[in-house]
């Protein structure tokens, strides 16, 4: 019994070592092992296979990517066997010698280097039966690891032995293979390991928790091995691994498209079973190179670059953040996406291409193009831009324009183009709220709340849009009114392309064609915009563009969006914590950087004006009382007329000019510890091509004006468009001179 009870752990080890034998026998070939490794980030690329982001995915472990042995240095490959193995290309797995030397050690209880060689490792590392636990490897865990090594090198090659060992072993802490060490301690790819950093590398795999004073040791052992002994500086090396190991360069995200990335991720998460992913998904699976997508990398590139620049130079403004997406009109493709200005911004992680803000007078085309295709104006129609009070249940609405004055009778295309905004309300006023957010849904912009809720400041963009969505609004206008929607992820098939008046693939329509051709042609018209702008704007480009600018309440939010022949881009600058800036304005803060976009968009690609659609007709209009040059108008079919005069009101108040507010006689008391912006008085009249004087000076233009008051007796005069004196009033200003409050 007592021979009988000695004799069965002997049994059981020789049925656990045919167990594990018979694993061995079934480990895996070097192509699978390779292509079932996987990175613990997650790369994303462009359209064409280049980097944008790497994004750590999987917290588990640190690893890099495969790396080929090529592509490794000469320097680590020869530390890894001087250091693990020496007898690596000389053995069939198991290192006779070396076993031998170990067990006489043993014997003897002299410390020897042990027998495993890389072979052996590597079978322990690819099958969790014979990897080794906290107390070593039991003798049954040992014997199949010699048959499984013995098995490897029959299948394998030596080269492949070792490249698939540097890239699966583990070396300090979470850092799994060479790539990530390499990238982790030294800031480097696994190429350019010179001998110092083999050195540490190959230490770290003999013990990868060891203090840096001991890897420092067994590197200098490594370095005598590999070069002459006389040129080793151990002192020098113990204060490099020192340092090496506390260094962590190896960051979780890198690149020039975090937003996007990570947008990126979500979407693939959601949608693992979706059709339009499975080429990207595979793609991945089978090449590890990440997931493709739709952007360009030189594109992306040039626009984080161009939007960090500018934000730069308008860092005096109180502006830190921006927001750029660039469009392919006939695709949908997203081929740039900048969510911030990344180092310049305190709130870097928002993605501005997402956030929804306050458009401004970016809706502005929508609303005329709505009511062109209704019938209620044409190109030529003449709006009248005074002060207007408007009956809201909520009260008054008095819409003010960007500069505070007003400029009269104007035509739609004058209106538009130069941004007016008193026109613009009463062309909403004659749309309705709730029509115009239908409008606004249908173009792509999911308004949380009705028309009436915004009411008439709708039309002034007091409902808030991501920029992504107003980009694609405006290729909604760029593709003659058919909507489709975007996407940064590439589908095979393409989608099916269509001329048919019934559309394109998934588009729908959403605009009238022809009010969306008129209305880009007002877009691009210089001559129109230069009222406001000026005629050497940054909005005029050396090719065909139609754009709009859009500023926020408060300066909060600036916007640039417009399309080419081929291409929308859509800018924004403003903080990411709402705060307003200062003196930025439309054609200063985001339209400078939209116009070097469309630049390099177009740097060697022409861009030619559309064709006008079936249904429009052009027509020689003039404008009664020389309101505006005579000029070609479209129009669509049935609305297009010759001349455009005011309405007899309109003429009538040109020959009654009158001061409204304040009436004569007025006495106005100061209050010096009220701030000055506080205290300014407001003049009203009625009439056209009114100007203001004060005590014989000019002042202000327009039917309202502002005046900051100073002591004394003063003489208010209106002029009507002729120059003539219409009507005065006497004002008298009492008490101490107004001094800006240092009160809180």
């Amino acid at each position: 019994m007592p021979r009988l009870r000695s004799i069965r752990p002997l049994l059981l080890v020789i049925a656990l070592a045919g167990t594990l034998a018979r694993s061995a026998w079934a480990l895996a070939s070097f192509d699978e092992v390779r292509r079932d490794f996987h990175p613990s980030d997650t790369r994303v690329l462009d359209r064409d296979g280049a980097l944008l982001q790497r994004m750590r995915t999987d917290a588990s472990a640190r690893r890099g990517q495969w790396v080929a042995l090529a592509d490794i240095s000469p320097a680590l490959r020869t530390a890894m066997v001087l250091s693990e193995d020496k007898r690596f290309y000389e053995h069939s797995g198991v290192d006779w010698r070396a076993v031998s030397a170990a067990a006489w050690g043993n014997l003897w209880a002299t410390r020897t280097r042990g027998a495993s060689t890389i072979t052996m490792q590597l079978a322990g590392l690819l099958d969790d039966d014979l990897r080794r636990g906290s107390g070593g490897r039991n003798l049954a865990q040992k014997l199949g690891q010699t048959m499984a090594a013995q098995r490897l090198e029959l299948n394998w090659r030596k080269d492949q032995i070792l490249e698939a060992y540097l890239n699966i072993v583990p070396f300090r802490g979470e850092i799994v293979g060479i790539d990530a060490l390499s990238r982790t301690l030294f800031g480097k790819a696994p190429h350019g390991l010179d001998v110092r950093e083999a050195a540490v590398a190959a230490a770290l795999v003999r013990a990868p928790n060891a203090s840096a004073a001991r890897v420092a040791q067994r590197a200098c052992e490594v370095m005598r091995a590999m070069e002459a002994p006389q040129k080793t500086d151990c002192e020098a090396l113990d204060m490099f691994a020192s340092a090496a190991l506390q260094r962590r360069d190896f960051d979780a995200s890198e690149g020039i498209a975090p937003h996007l990335a990570r947008h990126v991720l979500r979407e693939v998460a959601r949608n693992q079973e979706a059709a339009a992913l499975t080429p990207a998904l595979s793609q991945r699976e089978s090449e590890q190179a990440g997931i493709r997508t739709t952007l360009r990398a030189p594109l992306q590139r040039f626009a984080l670059g161009t939007l960090q620049r500018h934000l730069r130079e308008l860092r005096g403004r109180h502006v830190e953040d921006g927001a750029l997406v660039v469009l392919d009109n006939a695709s949908g493709e997203v081929l740039a996406w900048v969510g911030s200005s990344g180092a310049l911004s305190r709130a870097a992680e928002v993605d501005g291409v997402l956030a929804q803000r306050q458009p401004g007078s970016t809706l502005k085309p929508l609303l005329y193009a709505q009511a062109i295709a209704e019938r209620r104006l044409t190109a030529a129609s003449l709006l009248d831009d005074s002060s207007a009070q408007i009956n809201t249940a909520g009260g008054l609405y008095i819409p003010q324009n960007y500069d505070h004055q007003f400029k009269g009778y104007v035509s739609v295309r004058t209106a538009l183009a130069a941004s007016l905004n008193v026109p613009a309300v009463r062309t909403l006023v004659m749309v309705s709220p709730e029509a115009f957010a239908r409008q606004l849904r249908a173009a792509g912009l999911a308004l949380p709340q009705s028309g009436d809720y915004y009411g008439y400041s709708l039309a002034l963009g007091s409902a808030e849009v991501s920029l992504l969505g107003l980009t694609n609004a405006y290729r909604t206008l760029a593709n003659g009114g058919r909507y489709g929607e975007t996407r940064f992820l590439p589908v095979s098939p393409p989608p099916p392309r269509s001329s048919s008046a019934s559309g394109r693939g998934s588009e729908r329509r959403a605009l009238d064609e022809r009010a969306s051709f008129i209305i880009g042609d007002i877009l691009s018209d210089g001559n129109a915009r230069a009222r406001t702008f000026g005629f050497d704007s940054v909005l005029g480009t050396r090719f065909w563009t139609a754009v709009k600018t859009g500023t926020s309440k408060d300066m909060r939010d600036n916007w640039a969006v417009g399309w080419s022949q081929r291409y929308t881009v859509g800018v924004w600058v403003g903080n990411a914590s709402g705060a307003p800036m200062w003196d930025v304005s439309g054609t200063s803060g985001a339209a400078p950087v939209w116009a070097e976009v469309m630049g390099f968009l177009h740097r060697d690609l022409p861009s030619r004006a559309p064709a006008p659609p079936a249904g429009l007709v052009q027509t020689h209009v003039r404008f009664g009382n020389e309101l505006e040059a005579a000029r070609s108008e479209w129009f669509v079919a049935g609305t297009q007329q010759a001349l455009f005069t005011l309405p007899p009101a309109a003429s009538a108040a040109d020959s009654a000019a009158r001061i409204t507010a304040p009436s004569d006689g007025t006495i106005i008391a100061l209050d010096p510890d009220i701030p000055p912006e506080h205290q300014r008085v407001r003049f009203e009249a009625e009439g056209r091509g009114l100007r203001w004087r004060m005590d014989g000076r000019p002042f202000a233009r327009g039917a309202s004006a502002q005046w900051l008051p100073w002591p004394g007796r003063h003489v208010v005069e209106l002029l009507d468009a002729d120059g003539q004196v219409a009507d005065r009033v006497r004002l008298e200003v009492r008490g101490a001179g107004v001094v800006k409050s240092t009160k809180r």
